[in-house]
């Protein structure tokens, strides 16, 4: 290159670097690292520094050289050979990339001493991934420091830091970011909805109640969201009562009329508590009283709460109700109802479903063949499982992974070893790879097998 009278500038210096971190050469990577510095200082195009500058700092972060990215952001290039803010923000940036949030916020910590303040952009990214990565107590203390300069956090920010908060039961923290988002001019709706969502985390119906109280005297007029999501909450609580006295609020017009979403969530909420006829009169009663017609997904999550209660009857009675009012169930309604059945013991009746119902429909997919193949094999009918699956390819369709494994694992669980292979014949000529949970079965096999002969 020299020969032919072109100099190496910065760049091709950091594009030689990346090569030279790639065989992770330390020592190499050191004395390329030195004549880059001192080519930046000759190097009059700040762009191509900065370029360069940023092409060692992703490659040091992908390589996991991260000590030397804080030795760097410790003793910075002389100046005017890169831009300090420029570099400063591209190590967050890449630190961020990475994964390294608790790095991150180490250069905003150097930035900070150095006189820099990072972008609202960059902080917030550190923010965010530390609130989700387990690290929400330093979240919170960079959105205190944060508040210095004027940082708000957005809107999915502020949402995984409440709930980061909330799960360690460090609700005056959250409360302190609810109280500083309310005063920024926001949709004050939106970020009590947020925050409570959050709060729906924990076992504490007392709080889900406050802020409710506290929207209200704030003369924050709680939207249809608002009180869904506190219904929801109370009865993943299980708190039906406190849940029906908010729904009853909504029924009288003291506060803002209830959606199928409000209905849903009681009804279920009546039912994973056993109280099936209440639910079953909003479903059919109250429900036709509003004008408001259930949905595909109140249906879904009806059946689902009386197969739960093993009311089978029932269930099929609400599936014939659903149909007779002209809703489609859809692949979830089929894989209820099979499964549903098949856990009943009603085996015969989930094959009649499939034959007169689900293959007419046209609407099925893998979850509804693995629910079939699952209550064959685990009813004893593994030869039936085989049949159901052959039958499906032979029709045109093409099941996934999943299905060949619930029946090599329910052979391999007999110890049939010829039929869990032959299975395995049948993956491959299909186009498909065994993958590492059919290995993981067949080594069961293989470990069953050795046992017999101990």
């Amino acid at each position: 290159m020299q020969e032919n009278g072109v100099l190496p500038n910065s760049l091709t210096y950091s594009v030689i670097l990346r090569g030279v971190l790639r065989k992770r050469d330390v020592e190499g990577g050191r004395e390329f690292m030195d004549k880059l510095w001192k080519n930046m200082l000759d190097q009059k195009d700040l762009t191509v520094n900065n370029a360069a500058f940023g092409n060692v700092i992703n490659s040091l972060c992908r390589e996991g050289f991260f000590h030397e990215v804080f030795r760097i952001a410790e003793e910075m290039p002389p100046r005017n050979s890169v831009d300090e803010k420029f570099a400063y923000g591209h190590m967050i940036d890449s630190l961020c990339r990475a994964g390294r949030h608790h790095g991150a916020s180490r250069i905003v910590y150097i930035m900070r001493k150095m006189g820099f303040v990072p972008s609202l952009v960059s902080y917030n990214s550190i923010v965010h991934g530390l609130s989700k990565e387990g690290g929400c107590m330093r979240a919170y203390q960079l959105f205190k420091e944060g508040i210095e300069f004027g940082y708000l956090p957005l809107e999915p920010t502020y949402k995984v830091l409440v709930e980061a908060l909330c799960r360690v039961s460090h609700i005056d923290k959250a409360k302190d970011v609810l109280q500083y988002m309310l005063k920024k001019g926001l949709d004050q709706t939106r970020i009590y909805n947020i925050f409570l969502r959050a709060l729906s985390l924990m076992d504490n119906p007392s709080e889900l109640l406050n802020i409710l109280v506290s929207m209200l005297q704030n003369q924050c007029q709680p939207d249809v969201v608002t009180l869904n999501t506190v219904i929801n909450g109370f009865c993943k609580m299980r708190r039906v009562e406190e849940a029906l006295e908010v729904f009853n609020d909504m029924l009288t017009g003291k506060l803002c009329t209830p959606d199928v979403v409000t209905f849903t969530t009681v009804i279920c909420g009546l039912l994973n508590d056993g109280r099936t006829d209440e639910a079953l009169h909003f479903l059919q009663t109250r429900m036709p009283e509003l004008g408001l017609s259930p949905n595909i997904v109140t249906y879904n999550a009806v059946l689902h709460s009386l197969f739960k209660q093993h009311k089978v009857d029932e269930a099929t009675k609400n599936f014939k109700d659903m149909e007779h009012k002209g809703l489609v169930a859809n692949s979830t309604t089929y894989t209820i109802m099979i499964e549903g059945l098949c856990k009943s013991n009603r085996i015969d009746e989930a094959k009649c479903f499939w034959d007169n119902v689900v293959w007419p429909s046209k609407v099925h997919d893998d979850f509804v063949y693995a629910a079939i193949l699952k209550g064959l094999c685990n009813s004893g009918k593994l030869n039936e499982a085989s049949d159901f699956l052959y039958e499906l390819v032979d029709s045109g369709v093409h099941p996934n992974i999943v299905s060949y494994n619930i029946i090599i694992d329910n052979a391999c669980k007999l110890g049939l070893k010829t039929e869990a292979y032959q299975m395995v014949g049948e993956m491959r000529k299909n186009g498909l790879v065994p993958d590492a949970v059919t290995w993981r079965i067949l080594d069961k096999l293989h470990g069953n097998t050795k046992k017999q002969f101990l």
